[in-house]
């Protein structure tokens, strides 16, 4: 892949950021790049806060999350292996009003801030991979506020299986309803009916907090084009970064 060195971790190549990235690239990144455990639930920054890290998920998904004065808040975009978690380093804000907290635990990778400027700095390959995903995830936060106000809550519910089995490897999620209600800013009830509505359909199991998904092609005829206009915009900007 692009010259990768041998001595990489092999799990580091599951994040297909990181995978894309050149040997020069590498040989600077390798000696600061950490492999972390995200655990289900742990927050990597709050909003308005700053991080001193990115992070590369692995075999994990991480939910942006908007939260409001009264402590509610709704998902604006997952992040998942095809990429990273806090382009406010290296956009140049510093913050953001956005919370990331681990939507389905696993792993990854994380990059102190200071070594992303860096090599942000050097205006080479790596700033412009990290700009076309940053183009891309802004069309997926884009798309999700223009779901959430257009579309029924059956296809937001399919939207949002779609994009969070696209950024994990196999078609399992271990997710609760309460979980993807708060994910979806909706109530609990109307998640429990549109998944009810899924499974008689066959095209998920929902079990005990772990969602399979037995008919993705009948997922996809079910949600609305959002899921699609996500997923062509990161194939555009990122050829082979999304599962398929």
């Amino acid at each position: 892949m692009n010259g990768v060195p041998l001595t990489l971790p092999h799990a580091a190549l599951q994040n297909q950021l990181l995978a894309a990235l050149p040997k020069a690239e590498w040989l600077r990144w390798m000696p600061d790049l950490e492999p972390v455990e995200l655990p289900l639930g742990e927050v990597l920054y709050e909003s308005g806060g700053k991080t001193p890290y990115v992070y590369f998920p692995t075999n994990s998904i991480v939910s942006l999350l908007y939260v409001l004065e009264d402590g509610a808040s709704a998902e604006i975009a997952v992040v998942g292996f095809e990429g990273v978690v806090g382009i406010s380093i290296f956009m140049g804000g510093g913050s953001t009003p956005s919370r990331a907290v681990v939507q389905s635990g696993g792993s990854g990778y994380r990059l102190r801030a200071d070594v992303v400027k860096d090599e942000f700095a050097r205006a080479g390959p790596v700033m412009h991979l990290m700009l076309r995903y940053t183009q891309a995830l802004i069309t997926q936060m884009a798309q999700t506020a223009v779901c959430n106000r257009h579309h029924s809550l059956d296809q937001q519910l399919c939207r949002w299986l779609l994009l969070s089995l696209d950024r994990l490897q196999g078609n399992q999620l271990v997710m609760t309803q309460e979980l993807i209600a708060n994910m979806l800013g909706v109530r609990r009830e109307g998640v429990t009916e549109a998944a009810l509505k899924l499974q008689k359909a066959g095209l998920i199991s929902y079990a005990r907090g772990r969602i399979s998904i037995l008919d993705r092609s009948g997922l996809e005829e079910r949600t609305c084009e959002c899921y699609s206009v996500v997923k062509r915009e990161y194939d555009r900007l990122l050829p082979g970064t999304t599962a398929s």
